[in-house]
Protein backbone atom coordinates (compact mmCIF):
# COMPACT_ATOMS: atom_id res chain seq x y z
CA UNK A 1 0.00 0.00 0.00
CA UNK A 2 1.86 3.59 -1.19
CA UNK A 3 2.03 6.06 1.64
CA UNK A 4 -0.31 9.17 1.01
CA UNK A 5 1.93 12.24 0.57
CA UNK A 6 2.01 14.31 3.65
CA UNK A 7 -0.37 17.24 3.64
CA UNK A 8 2.14 19.83 3.43
CA UNK A 9 3.27 18.48 0.52
CA UNK A 10 0.21 17.68 -0.94
CA UNK A 11 -0.90 21.19 -0.95
CA UNK A 12 2.85 22.90 -2.07
CA UNK A 13 1.65 20.17 -5.28
CA UNK A 14 -2.04 21.94 -5.54
CA UNK A 15 -1.10 25.55 -5.22
CA UNK A 16 1.94 24.95 -7.76
CA UNK A 17 -0.77 23.47 -10.07
CA UNK A 18 -3.05 26.12 -9.71
CA UNK A 19 -0.07 29.04 -10.05
CA UNK A 20 0.71 26.86 -13.44
CA UNK A 21 -2.78 26.95 -14.51
CA UNK A 22 -3.52 31.28 -13.85
CA UNK A 23 -0.32 32.19 -15.43
CA UNK A 24 -1.29 29.97 -18.59
CA UNK A 25 -4.78 31.62 -18.79
CA UNK A 26 -3.51 35.32 -17.36
CA UNK A 27 -0.53 36.19 -18.91
CA UNK A 28 -0.33 39.39 -17.48
CA UNK A 29 -1.34 38.59 -14.17
CA UNK A 30 2.32 39.32 -12.66
CA UNK A 31 2.26 42.56 -14.15
CA UNK A 32 -1.41 43.75 -12.91
CA UNK A 33 -0.96 42.43 -9.55
CA UNK A 34 2.18 44.57 -9.59
CA UNK A 35 0.09 47.38 -10.26
CA UNK A 36 -1.89 46.26 -7.57
CA UNK A 37 0.90 46.09 -5.14
CA UNK A 38 2.20 49.68 -6.27
CA UNK A 39 -1.51 51.02 -6.07
CA UNK A 40 -0.73 50.17 -2.40
CA UNK A 41 2.00 51.94 -0.83
CA UNK A 42 1.63 54.73 -3.54
CA UNK A 43 -2.05 55.10 -4.11
CA UNK A 44 -2.91 56.79 -7.75
CA UNK A 45 -4.46 60.50 -7.32
CA UNK A 46 -8.39 60.11 -8.39
CA UNK A 47 -9.32 62.23 -11.23
CA UNK A 48 -6.27 61.89 -12.84
CA UNK A 49 -5.69 60.95 -16.56
CA UNK A 50 -5.36 57.30 -17.11
CA UNK A 51 -3.05 55.95 -20.07
CA UNK A 52 -3.60 52.28 -20.79
CA UNK A 53 -3.11 49.77 -23.38
CA UNK A 54 -0.45 47.99 -25.11
CA UNK A 55 3.86 48.71 -24.98
CA UNK A 56 3.67 51.91 -26.76
CA UNK A 57 2.10 52.95 -22.99
CA UNK A 58 4.17 50.67 -21.11
CA UNK A 59 7.61 51.88 -22.96
CA UNK A 60 6.39 55.52 -22.43
CA UNK A 61 8.56 56.45 -20.06
CA UNK A 62 8.62 60.02 -20.38
CA UNK A 63 4.83 60.10 -19.77
CA UNK A 64 4.56 62.55 -16.59
CA UNK A 65 7.22 64.61 -18.00
CA UNK A 66 5.50 65.26 -21.25
CA UNK A 67 2.74 65.98 -19.59
CA UNK A 68 3.57 68.01 -16.60
CA UNK A 69 0.22 70.18 -16.53
CA UNK A 70 -1.71 66.82 -15.91
CA UNK A 71 -1.91 64.05 -13.16
CA UNK A 72 -1.09 61.13 -15.50
CA UNK A 73 -1.37 57.29 -14.57
CA UNK A 74 0.36 54.49 -16.61
CA UNK A 75 -0.94 51.85 -16.85
CA UNK A 76 0.07 49.62 -20.07
CA UNK A 77 1.11 46.41 -20.10
CA UNK A 78 3.44 45.26 -23.29
CA UNK A 79 1.65 42.57 -25.51
CA UNK A 80 -1.60 43.03 -24.23
CA UNK A 81 -5.00 43.59 -27.10
CA UNK A 82 -8.17 45.36 -26.36
CA UNK A 83 -10.15 42.84 -24.39
CA UNK A 84 -7.13 42.29 -21.88
CA UNK A 85 -7.83 45.73 -20.40
CA UNK A 86 -11.34 45.21 -20.77
CA UNK A 87 -10.49 42.21 -18.38
CA UNK A 88 -8.64 44.10 -16.35
CA UNK A 89 -10.48 47.35 -15.42
CA UNK A 90 -12.09 46.51 -12.48
CA UNK A 91 -8.14 46.05 -10.97
CA UNK A 92 -5.95 49.03 -12.90
CA UNK A 93 -8.45 51.37 -14.40
CA UNK A 94 -12.21 51.84 -12.69
CA UNK A 95 -10.74 51.95 -9.22
CA UNK A 96 -8.95 55.21 -10.15
CA UNK A 97 -12.10 56.94 -10.75
CA UNK A 98 -10.00 58.80 -13.57
CA UNK A 99 -11.55 62.12 -15.65
CA UNK A 100 -10.56 60.63 -18.81
CA UNK A 101 -8.80 57.49 -20.42
CA UNK A 102 -6.23 57.60 -23.22
CA UNK A 103 -6.31 53.69 -24.39
CA UNK A 104 -3.73 52.23 -27.10
CA UNK A 105 -4.25 49.03 -28.34
CA UNK A 106 -5.56 46.86 -31.57
CA UNK A 107 -2.02 46.64 -32.63
CA UNK A 108 -1.76 43.30 -31.31
CA UNK A 109 -5.06 41.97 -32.12
CA UNK A 110 -4.57 42.31 -35.56
CA UNK A 111 -1.21 41.09 -35.76
CA UNK A 112 -2.97 38.14 -33.74
CA UNK A 113 -4.74 37.22 -36.10
CA UNK A 114 -8.30 38.97 -34.90
CA UNK A 115 -10.25 40.84 -37.97
CA UNK A 116 -10.93 44.63 -37.95
CA UNK A 117 -14.75 43.97 -37.05
CA UNK A 118 -12.95 41.81 -33.47
CA UNK A 119 -10.86 45.00 -32.64
CA UNK A 120 -13.95 47.22 -32.66
CA UNK A 121 -16.57 44.72 -31.09
CA UNK A 122 -13.39 44.72 -28.18
CA UNK A 123 -13.26 48.81 -28.44
CA UNK A 124 -16.73 48.61 -27.64
CA UNK A 125 -16.81 46.59 -25.00
CA UNK A 126 -14.04 48.41 -23.33
CA UNK A 127 -16.01 51.66 -23.54
CA UNK A 128 -19.17 49.44 -22.12
CA UNK A 129 -17.28 48.42 -19.25
CA UNK A 130 -15.97 51.75 -18.03
CA UNK A 131 -19.41 53.70 -18.86
CA UNK A 132 -20.64 51.34 -16.96
CA UNK A 133 -19.13 52.26 -13.88
CA UNK A 134 -17.79 55.58 -14.69
CA UNK A 135 -20.36 57.11 -17.22
CA UNK A 136 -18.40 60.43 -16.93
CA UNK A 137 -15.61 59.37 -17.52
CA UNK A 138 -13.90 60.18 -21.36
CA UNK A 139 -12.19 58.00 -23.84
CA UNK A 140 -9.85 58.80 -25.86
CA UNK A 141 -8.74 56.11 -28.86
CA UNK A 142 -5.00 56.30 -29.62
CA UNK A 143 -5.24 54.92 -33.35
CA UNK A 144 -3.37 51.65 -34.39
CA UNK A 145 0.51 52.97 -35.21
CA UNK A 146 1.38 52.11 -38.86
CA UNK A 147 4.16 50.21 -37.81
CA UNK A 148 7.20 49.07 -40.35
CA UNK A 149 7.17 45.64 -39.18
CA UNK A 150 3.57 44.69 -39.79
CA UNK A 151 3.11 46.78 -43.09
CA UNK A 152 1.54 43.87 -44.36
CA UNK A 153 -1.08 44.36 -41.86
CA UNK A 154 -1.90 48.28 -42.95
CA UNK A 155 -5.44 47.62 -44.80
CA UNK A 156 -6.44 46.00 -41.87
CA UNK A 157 -5.43 48.53 -39.41
CA UNK A 158 -6.94 51.68 -41.54
CA UNK A 159 -10.42 49.46 -41.84
CA UNK A 160 -10.37 49.03 -37.70
CA UNK A 161 -9.13 52.95 -37.05
CA UNK A 162 -12.24 53.71 -39.50
CA UNK A 163 -15.20 51.60 -37.30
CA UNK A 164 -13.64 53.01 -34.29
CA UNK A 165 -13.07 56.67 -35.69
CA UNK A 166 -16.99 56.85 -36.79
CA UNK A 167 -18.28 55.21 -33.98
CA UNK A 168 -16.56 57.70 -31.39
CA UNK A 169 -17.81 60.67 -33.89
CA UNK A 170 -21.39 59.73 -33.21
CA UNK A 171 -20.73 58.75 -29.33
CA UNK A 172 -20.19 61.99 -26.80
CA UNK A 173 -17.73 61.02 -24.52
CA UNK A 174 -15.47 59.26 -27.20
CA UNK A 175 -12.42 60.88 -29.47
CA UNK A 176 -9.83 59.10 -31.67
CA UNK A 177 -6.71 60.53 -31.71
CA UNK A 178 -5.20 60.13 -35.44
CA UNK A 179 -1.46 59.70 -35.17
CA UNK A 180 -1.87 57.11 -38.00
CA UNK A 181 -1.60 59.49 -40.57
CA UNK A 182 1.05 61.17 -39.17
CA UNK A 183 3.54 59.07 -38.20
CA UNK A 184 3.65 58.58 -42.30
CA UNK A 185 6.01 59.84 -44.64
CA UNK A 186 5.38 62.11 -47.80
CA UNK A 187 5.98 58.66 -49.88
CA UNK A 188 3.12 57.23 -47.60
CA UNK A 189 5.39 54.91 -45.69
CA UNK A 190 6.33 55.10 -42.00
CA UNK A 191 8.88 57.43 -41.03
CA UNK A 192 11.64 55.48 -40.35
CA UNK A 193 13.12 57.82 -37.61
CA UNK A 194 10.62 57.39 -35.29
CA UNK A 195 11.10 53.88 -34.74
CA UNK A 196 13.25 51.49 -32.63
CA UNK A 197 15.25 49.09 -34.90
CA UNK A 198 12.60 46.41 -34.44
CA UNK A 199 10.58 48.78 -36.72
CA UNK A 200 7.78 47.96 -33.95
CA UNK A 201 8.41 50.04 -31.36
CA UNK A 202 8.60 54.15 -31.17
CA UNK A 203 12.00 55.97 -30.43
CA UNK A 204 12.03 59.28 -28.67
CA UNK A 205 11.28 60.66 -31.60
CA UNK A 206 8.24 59.16 -31.87
CA UNK A 207 7.33 59.63 -28.54
CA UNK A 208 7.47 63.62 -28.94
CA UNK A 209 5.56 63.27 -32.12
CA UNK A 210 2.61 61.59 -30.21
CA UNK A 211 2.90 63.99 -27.32
CA UNK A 212 2.19 66.79 -29.56
CA UNK A 213 -0.70 65.15 -31.25
CA UNK A 214 -2.22 63.91 -27.78
CA UNK A 215 -1.25 67.42 -25.65
CA UNK A 216 -4.49 69.21 -26.89
CA UNK A 217 -7.02 65.69 -26.63
CA UNK A 218 -6.17 66.09 -22.47
CA UNK A 219 -9.04 67.85 -21.05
Amino acid sequence: MRKALPSSLFLLLISAVLSFGQAKTDPWEKEISAFEASDKTNPPPKGAILFIGSSSIRMWQSLAKDFPDHKVINRGFGGSQIIDSVQFAERIAIPYQPKQIVIYAGGNDINAGKSPEQVFADYKAFVAKIHTALPQTKIDYISIAPNPARWAQVEKVKAANEMIAQYAKNNPGLRFIDVYSQMLGKDGQPKPDIYLKDRLHMNAKGYELWTGIIRPYLN
